[in-house]
């Protein structure tokens, strides 16, 4: 017999490095989840990814258990990533932060090609595309 779920949430956190401290721990807590145990799976889990911030699905069993899922970062992340920026830009529509060739945004479609609801390379593309354009990133034709 399958456990029965009580709860499903979704956390941000930095791979490999992540700790205790708010805002991850009184999230863990309120959803009741050991947060001492979920950093130690966490990171472990995360270990090759250095620092570089994933999504994570976490899934709360009734005896208190949780399942950890691990999702790749964000596209913003990996944009930012890419073009070595630390945010963009606050005004994108004048105010651009970086320019993204297509070798960059074939490669970050690539790798979030999973997370993503598109059925061709060339459609994630554009949705990576989107993001960075929202972020105040120029993206080469």
């Amino acid at each position: 017999m399958a456990k029965k779920i009580t709860k499903q949430f979704k956390i941000l956190a930095p791979g490999g490095k992540a700790t205790p401290a708010p805002p991850l721990g009184p999230v863990l807590g309120a959803n009741g989840v050991n947060p001492g145990q979920f950093i130690t799976k966490f990171n472990e889990a995360t270990r090759d990814l250095n620092g570089r911030v994933v999504g994570c699905i976490v899934t709360v069993y009734a005896d208190r258990t949780f399942a950890l899922e691990i999702k790749n970062s964000p596209a913003s992340v990996l944009i930012a990533t890419a073009l070595k920026i630390e945010k963009g830009s606050g005004k994108p529509n004048t105010d651009k932060v970086g320019k993204l060739n297509q070798a960059q945004l074939r490669k970050i479609a690539e790798d979030k090609m999973k997370d993503l609801n598109a059925g061709t390379v060339e459609a994630a593309m554009r949705v990576i595309a989107g993001t960075a354009r929202s972020m105040g990133v120029t993206v080469e034709a």
